[in-house]
């Protein structure tokens, strides 16, 4: 069995967050990059299925060479190998073709993504995966058993689950409930400054979006008690300084 597995790297959640050039760019210095905590819950998954029967995981990242202690992290969580396309991402379109033209003649029996990154939240690349591939697709799954030829998944839905079979081979994101995230071990650790760590070129792609300016959210503002014998001044403050209400 091979399975990849597509990985990306997000911010600390810690990190404070700033902007470069008239708020069009983000301001990477000082940022301490992670895995991006969906795609260690696919990864995870993916040991699981595969180790049982000595199958192979792969490690595939879209980004620059200052995600790799983030890769090799994910190496020594049990992945067998890993792969990165020297190309900083630019948009889930981007990513998607980088991944497909590598996964498409290389005999992976299922794809996993998380359902989304933490920092952009555009959950997109599983389902571009699967129409470039020409394979089944199935966002935000909660469960996943393979057996032969056959994956049966659970995954959410609008106000409730469903459970889906598919053939293999099939692209999967993964949402939280999927699996505990594995904690890499110190043979693992060890183990994973050995492993390969390949760097391929990216394929020429027309970049299909920008960004024009980000925004910080609004500071929070100050709590202000209204007396509960004075409903009429709340509902003031709701309708004319909230307006939330009409």
């Amino acid at each position: 069995m091979k399975v990849l597995v597509c990985m990306s790297v997000v911010p600390d959640t810690t990190t404070k967050i700033t902007f470069n050039n008239n708020n069009t760019e983000f301001n990477t210095a000082g940022v301490q990059f992670i895995m991006n905590p969906y795609d260690e819950l696919a990864l995870t998954k993916a040991l699981d299925i595969a180790d049982p029967v000595g199958g192979t995981v792969t490690i595939l990242h879209v980004g620059l060479a200052d995600a790799e202690p983030a890769i090799r992290k994910a190496l020594s969580m049990g992945a067998t190998d890993a792969v990165r396309i020297n190309a900083a991402a630019t948009d889930a379109q981007f990513v998607a073709e980088q991944v497909a033209s590598y996964a498409k003649d290389k005999g992976f029996d299922f794809i996993l993504t998380g359902r989304e990154s933490i920092d952009y939240n555009g959950g997109a690349v599983c389902g571009l995966l699967g129409a470039m591939l020409d394979i089944p697709s199935i966002n935000v799954i909660t469960q996943l058993e393979v057996s032969g030829n056959t994956a049966t998944i659970e995954r959410d839905i609008d106000g409730g689950r469903e459970t889906v079979s598919s053939s293999l081979p099939f692209v999967a994101s993964a949402q939280k409930d999927l699996c505990e995230p594995r904690i890499p071990n110190m043979r693992g650790i060890m183990a994973a400054r050995t492993k390969p760590l390949a760097v391929v070129e990216p394929i020429s792609v027309t970049n299909h979006s920008s960004y024009q300016r980000f925004e910080l959210p609004q500071p929070k503002q100050g709590v202000r008690m209204i007396s509960a014998d004075a409903p009429e001044e709340l509902i003031n403050l709701l309708r004319n300084e909230a307006k939330v209400i009409n």
